[in-house]
């Protein structure tokens, strides 16, 4: 199926009924990125979420494809050199979608590590990209760029690249990709149970949440790639745990409120952790932290009140003038990494990001990894469902994200080529609030995006929900026509949902 139309799960479950070569368990971007790889090889791919898709970590990223600066300081040459070649092929592939950001760098006296020590590591960082993109700037130039930057002892800065995406989109976007090449792929059906063969994992058993149907779907390779559930998932093989989950929480904060024009990366004065401000769809991202995260992982994750205590602290630090507190941000964040756990007595921001793959009685489990080499990991991946399947695939890394031909200029990017086929309505342009988001994305994503309850509208296919007053509540009677129009809710389904929104972004994204 090309696209998630009127029918499809029972069209899904109905294709189930025949084995697939690769069944991928989890619906982030290294799940998206396996089905669009194992689909473009000629495989029948079919993909569960027991969630809507990119529900988990790959939702609540610190928005940045990057290749990583702070590895070099630990030794990760390796990991940043690689980091580094997929930003610059997703900034080529994806343009509109995952877009070029410079960030600036202070310099203040009796800084560590020096000016020195930094213009080595960013020549570095340009030379592993191929283009000369760092440069050093005078203070007074420098607080130009950042004006509500403390010059307290401010001796200059870097500015160096980067790149920015939705990290929603980009799932998406893979997957629409993935479906255009075959690949299936279903969210809000759950993997209640593995199947096997003899001692081998030949499928699973799945429940579809929306629907309460249940089916099996087998498979001839089966893949792991739910993140931080990934040990729940592994205990079915009597794998041994091996994730140690890193939270890491953000504000997003009103552009007016903490305006940065250039992203900007600092140190937080009392444990010089890098932090950043990143300006992002007319907000302004600031994170993030990076601790263990200890709430149970079948509740959604939140800021606690020690992180926010932490982020506002080191925003009063370097931005005195704005004078902010958490009751100033539109919405906070938090996500999960599956972070495979190193040495005893790591700390969290020591822990490699690297990915590991292992295959326990024919399951393939992907942990670890980063979003900005989602692609690496997929292809990693492939090899190992070449193994199991007795087949050996090449390993395409010139081949574009996105199939040439299929890109449209603007949104279309994002959405892919169905979009500007879509008829055209009257207020297709009108905004949703303050947002870049218009009606026709609207209509489109409930259409066409798999869609089944309003948080997925506000959360994930728009991000309304983090960058408008109290989860865009104002706007709801905005979308409300549409919503039921598309879904074919009644009054009293939009209430429920409505009700279920409100109390979910109160829980977990209010900011104060």
């Amino acid at each position: 199926m090309a696209m998630w139309t009127e029918g499809w799960r029972s069209r899904f479950q109905a294709a189930a009924e025949t084995r697939f070569d690769v069944l991928i368990i989890g619906g982030g971007i290294t799940g998206a990125g396996i089905a669009l790889e194992a689909a473009r090889a000629g495989l029948r791919v079919a993909l569960v979420e027991q969630n809507d898709f990119a529900s988990g970590t790959s939702s609540w990223s610190s928005k940045l494809v990057h290749g990583g600066l702070r590895y070099l300081a630990s030794g990760d040459w390796r990991l940043t050199r690689e980091s580094v070649h997929e930003r610059q092929r997703l900034m080529r592939d994806l343009p509109g979608l995952v877009e070029p950001l410079d960030f600036m760098l202070p310099v203040y006296a009796h800084d560590k590590p020096g000016r020195a020590a930094l213009g080595a590591a960013l020549g570095l960082y340009d030379l592993m990209a191929g283009k000369r993109y760092s440069h050093y700037m005078t203070p007074a130039t420098f607080g130009m760029h950042m004006p509500y930057l403390d010059r307290t002892d401010l001796k200059g800065g870097f500015v160096y690249r980067d790149a920015v995406t939705d990290d929603v989109g980009l799932t998406l976007r893979v997957l629409i990709e993935a479906a255009a090449h075959g690949a299936l792929a279903a969210n809000y059906l759950r993997a209640d149970e593995l199947i096997f063969d003899h001692d081998t994992v030949a499928g699973a058993r799945v429940t579809d949440r929306e629907t309460g149907a249940a089916f099996d779907i087998r498979a001839a390779s089966v893949i792991n790639a739910t993140g931080p559930w990934s040990d729940a998932l592994r205990e079915r093989v009597d794998g041994r745990p091996q994730l140690r989950p890193l939270r890491g929480s953000h504000f997003v904060f009103p552009f007016y409120a903490l305006p940065v024009a250039r992203a900007v990366t600092l140190f937080h004065p009392d444990d010089r952790r890098p932090l950043f401000a990143i300006p992002w769809q007319g907000a302004t991202v600031f994170g993030t932290t990076d601790l263990d995260h200890e709430q149970p992982m079948d509740e959604p994750p939140r800021m606690s009140a020690d992180e926010s205590d932490y982020l506002i602290a080191a925003a009063r630090h370097y931005f005195p003038s704005r004078d902010l507190c958490a009751a100033d941000a539109f919405s906070a964040f938090a996500g999960v990494r599956p972070v495979v756990r190193g040495e005893p007595g790591a700390s969290a921001s020591e822990e490699s990001r690297e990915s590991a793959i292992d295959v326990e009685k024919g399951l393939i489990t992907v942990t670890g990894g980063k979003l900005t080499t989602f692609r690496v990991t997929a292809h990693d991946v492939l090899e190992r469902v070449g193994q199991a399947l007795g087949r050996r695939f090449t390993r395409n890394t010139a081949a574009p994200i996105i199939h040439a031909g299929t890109t449209a200029a603007g949104r279309g990017v994002r959405h892919g080529p169905a979009y500007a086929a879509m008829p055209a309505v009257a207020d297709d342009a009108t905004r949703l609030g303050t947002t870049d988001y218009c009606l026709r994305e609207l209509r489109f994503a409930l259409v066409h995006e798999a869609v089944a309850h309003l948080d997925d509208l506000m959360l994930r296919r728009t991000r309304a929900g983090l960058l408008l007053c109290k989860g865009g509540l104002q706007q709801l009677p905005q979308i409300e026509p549409l919503v039921r129009d598309a879904l074919g809710w009644d009054s009293a389904r939009w209430d429920r949902e409505v009700e279920r929104y409100l109390a979910h972004w109160q829980a977990v994204h209010a900011p104060a």
